[in-house]
């Protein structure tokens, strides 16, 4: 752990703590969170307004995955 991190256990969900020894199945449950059934159900095609946003937010992607590379 990196030294000033907090322990998995107690970071906050949406800035609530998570209390030691409350199962994350049980946060997620409280919050209504549920399992995804389907990669239908995250995609959403108006999320861009044009193909051209779409293609500069891939190129901005791709240039800061390959930023460390060398």
């Amino acid at each position: 752990m990196t030294p000033g991190a907090q322990p998995a256990s107690r970071w906050p969900i949406d800035g609530i703590p998570i209390e030691e020894g409350i199962p994350v199945e049980e946060v997620f449950r409280s919050q209504g969170v549920r399992p995804v059934g389907s990669l239908r159900e995250l995609a959403h095609p108006e999320l861009w307004d044009s193909d051209e946003d779409y293609e500069n937010f891939l190129a901005d992607l791709y240039a800061s995955r390959h930023s460390d590379i060398g």
